[in-house]
């Protein structure tokens, strides 16, 4: 059967950046307090991923010295990277049920009516793509991880499949798929804060996209694979302070 990602590879520049993204996450990875060990990095990094993705949604990111964090996208956001670890093995087995997790826990004080959590929106074509998804995150494709990790958020973005939380959904999906696939396995790198330093652009190639033309899946990929070395840079930054 033929890839359904393939494609993409021989679209102008994105097999080259795809090598880069890969290059500069084993580089974070092979660092000596990452090689022994590498839980202090992913520690800060999932909590600075959790607070820059609910930033990027319009929240208040910082976390209160004494009492609780009180915006509720954050708080949703702190919920769902928490729970990350215990929820891969239902990403790689059954992708769905995992979207399904991360948007009660995303949305829980976000949605007055809690039977809508978990349940994505009854319009037309929305359960069919996001099946086809789940296909792809379950070995329909050999795309190497940066790819993946692009359409998973994109795809996820451009669907809004449950109405509310939707961004912080999709990041943290895209983080799954990074670990999943093998690009991030130790959860290291912070993607996050290149969408959130470029919020626009970020906005902007999302919904091209979404519009699924050539040239603006194209450029989707390629801003994904340059916020990995970003992301990637924010880890070593993260391993020196912790080392």
């Amino acid at each position: 059967m033929t890839d359904p990602l393939a494609p993409l590879l021989e679209l102008d520049g994105v097999a080259a950046a795809v090598k880069q993204a890969q290059d500069a996450v084993f580089a974070v990875h092979r660092l000596p307090a990452n090689l022994r060990d590498g839980s202090a990095t992913a520690a800060e990094a999932s909590v600075r991923a959790a607070r820059v993705s609910a930033a990027i949604d319009g929240a208040d990111p910082e976390i209160p010295v004494e009492g609780e964090v009180t915006d509720p996208v954050l708080t949703g956001s702190l919920r769902v990277a928490e729970a990350l670890e215990a929820l891969l093995p239902t990403w790689r087995r059954a992708p769905l049920q995992a979207l399904a997790k991360m948007h009660v826990l995303a949305a829980a004080d976000l949605v007055s009516d809690p039977d809508a959590l978990g349940r994505p929106r009854a319009e037309d074509g929305v359960s069919e793509r996001l099946e086809l998804l789940a296909q792809l995150v379950t070995g329909a494709t050999k795309a190497p991880g940066p790819l993946l990790t692009a359409i998973v958020h994109g795809e996820l973005l451009a669907l809004r499949p449950f109405g509310s939380a939707d961004g912080v959904v999709a990041r943290a999906a895209a983080r799954l798929t990074m670990i999943a696939s093998g690009l991030d396995p130790k959860a290291l790198t912070v993607p996050e804060v290149a969408c959130f330093r470029r919020l626009a652009r970020y906005s902007t190639l999302a919904a091209a996209f979404a519009d699924g033309t050539a040239e603006g899946v194209r450029e989707w990929l390629l801003f994904t694979c340059e916020a990995i070395e970003t992301g990637a840079k924010e880890a070593k930054g993260i391993s020196d302070a912790v080392a």
